[in-house]
C-alpha cells in the first residue's frame, strides 16, 4: 500500500520536487555577500548615523548619477532631517564632484560628522585621507550599507525576472498543452508570436493613431492580432481535421507561412511607432509589485486548469488523446475537439506576441525565434505525454518554471550559451525518456 502511494506521488508531485531542490542548488551556488542598495540602503545607514553621532550630525552624502543611489540619498536626507540632522551636502554624481562639495564646506568653515556613502561610492579615493587633505573637516567617518550574505537567486529582483521572463513561453504552453493532450503538436505557436506582434504594432501605427494612440485603440489593435492568429490556428485545424495531414506537417506549414508574411508586412524592420504605454502589459506592475504579464499568466493558468479538470471540454480533449476511435463512438465530436485545441494554441500564441512586443515596445518578425521548442520542452517536462490523452495545467506551469530556473541559474553562474543549449537538450530528452519508461511500466 505504501510504495503505490509513494509512486503515485511522484508521478503526481515529483517535478515539484525536482523544481525545489534545482532552487536549492542555486541558491547555494550563488550564495555571495550582498550590498544593500535604494532607500533600503538609506534608511539603514541614517539609523546607523543617529546611533552613533545624536540627533544632530553633519553629513555629507555622497552617490552615483544612478536611480538606486538617488533613492539610498533621497531616504538619507530625509530621515536626518526628520531627526534634526544636518545634510550639509548632497553628492550624485563623481569622485570630483565629492571632492568639489568638500572644499566648499571646509571653505566655509564647515565641519563634518559623517560621510554617508553607497558603496560603490565608499571606494573613492577622495575619501581615502581626508584628514590630510581637508584638515579643517574634522575627522569625518566614512559609512556605507553594511553587506550581508544571501543568494543572488533568491534575491527578489532576480524570482521577479524569471517569472517575467517566463510568462510569454508558459501562456503559450497553455495552448500546446491541449494540442499534445489530444495526441497532436503545433510548430507554429514561435512564428505566430512573430505575427501577433508585427500585426498589432502595425494596427497600433497605421490605424490607431501611433505614438498617440489611446487605450481602446491599442486594445482593439491587439485583439485583431489575436484573432488574426486564432483563424491561422482554424485553418490548421481544418486541414488536420478534414483532410487527415499530420499535426507535424500542417503546423509546420503553418509555421513558415506566419514567419513569412510576419516578414513581408514589416518589411523586414521592427515597428516601433507605438505609445509609450504600451508597455503596460509587458512591463507594468500595478498589484503588489508583480509584472502584468505575470498576474495575466496565473489567470490564464487557473482558467486553464479549471476547463481541463471541471469542465465536459477538458474531458473530451483527455478522451480525444486516450483513444480516439473510442472517443468517437462515446459520441464525442472528435473533429469539434481538435479544432478547439488548435484554435486555442493560436490564440494565446498571438497573446504571446502581444505579450512580448509590450515588453519590447515594437513589433518585429524576429520575435518568437525557437519559441516553438521551448513551449514544447516546457510541455513535455511538464510531465504531458508526447503520446497524448495525459497532461496537467499546473505540471505544464511547474515545466516552463524549471526551464527558467535552469537557464536564469546558469547565467548566474556564468555558463556560456552553446553549453546552456546542450544542458537544456539534455533535459528535455530526460524528461521524454521518463514519460516512455513510465507507460513502458
Amino acid at each position: 500500500m505504501f510504495k503505490p502511494l509513494v509512486s503515485r506521488l511522484l508521478s503526481d508531485y515529483g517535478m515539484v520536487v525536482v523544481l525545489a531542490l534545482l532552487c536549492a542548488f542555486f541558491s547555494v551556488v550563488t550564495y555571495s555577500e550582498q550590498s544593500p542598495t535604494g532607500a533600503g540602503a538609506g534608511r539603514q545607514v541614517a539609523g546607523v548615523i543617529q546611533k552613533q553621532f545624536g540627533k544632530s550630525p553633519r553629513v555629507l552624502i555622497a552617490g552615483r548619477d544612478q536611480p538606486d543611489d538617488a533613492a539610498f540619498a533621497d531616504a538619507l536626507s530625509r530621515d536626518l532631517a526628520a531627526a534634526g540632522g544636518q545634510v550639509l551636502a548632497v553628492v550624485k554624481g563623481e569622485p570630483k564632484d565629492a571632492r568639489e562639495a568638500l572644499q566648499k564646506i571646509a571653505a566655509s568653515g564647515g565641519q563634518l560628522d559623517a560621510i554617508a556613502c553607497t558603496q560603490p561610492a565608499s571606494a573613492w579615493l577622495v575619501f581615502a585621507d581626508l584628514p590630510s587633505d581637508f584638515p579643517g573637516l574634522g575627522t569625518p567617518v566614512v559609512l556605507k550599507p553594511q553587506t550581508y550574505r544571501w543568494p543572488n537567486f533568491l534575491k527578489a529582483e532576480n524570482l521577479l525576472n524569471i517569472a517575467n521572463q517566463i510568462a510569454v513561453i508558459a501562456i503559450v504552453a497553455i495552448g500546446m498543452t491541449m494540442v499534445i493532450v489530444t495526441g497532436g503538436i503545433d510548430l507554429s505557436v514561435g512564428s505566430l508570436i512573430a505575427l501577433a506582434a508585427v500585426l498589432a504594432a502595425m494596427f497600433i501605427r497605421d490605424y490607431a493613431g501611433g505614438a498617440t494612440a489611446s487605450a481602446a485603440g491599442m486594445t482593439l489593435a491587439c485583439l485583431a492580432a489575436i484573432v488574426l492568429c486564432g483563424l491561422a490556428g482554424a485553418f490548421s485545424g481544418a486541414m488536420i481535421t478534414l483532410f487527415g495531414i499530420p499535426p507535424f506537417i500542417v503546423t509546420l506549414a503553418m509555421m513558415l507561412v506566419a514567419s513569412g508574411l510576419a516578414y513581408i508586412l514589416a518589411q523586414g524592420q521592427s515597428v516601433y511607432q507605438i505609445p509609450d504605454s504600451f508597455v503596460w502589459l509587458g512591463r507594468g506592475a500595478d498589484v503588489l509589485s508583480i509584472p502584468n504579464a505575470v498576474l495575466l499568466m496565473i489567470v490564464l493558468y487557473f482558467a486553464a486548469h479549471v476547463m481541463m479538470s471541471r469542465m465536459r471540454l477538458g474531458r473530451y480533449i483527455y478522451a480525444v488523446g486516450g483513444n480516439r476511435e473510442a472517443a468517437r463512438l462515446s459520441g464525442v465530436r472528435v473533429e469539434r475537439v481538435l479544432m478547439f485545441a488548435y484554435i486555442a494554441s493560436a490564440l494565446v500564441a498571438g497573446l504571446g506576441g502581444v505579450i512580448m512586443a509590450s515588453q519590447l515596445k515594437s513589433g518585429s518578425p524576429t520575435y518568437g525565434a525557437m519559441y516553438e521548442l521551448y513551449v514544447i520542452a516546457a510541455v513535455v517536462v511538464g510531465g504531458t505525454s508526447l503520446k497524448g490523452g495525459a497532461g496537467k495545467m499546473l505540471g505544464t506551469l511547474i515545466g516552463a518554471f524549471t526551464i527558467a530556473v535552469i537557464q536564469n541559474g546558469m547565467n548566474l553562474t556564468n555558463v556560456e550559451s552553446y553549453t546552456q543549449k546542450v544542458v537544456l537538450g539534455l533535459v528535455i530528452l530526460a524528461a521524454v525518456l521518463i514519460d516512455t519508461l513510465r507507460h513502458r511500466k
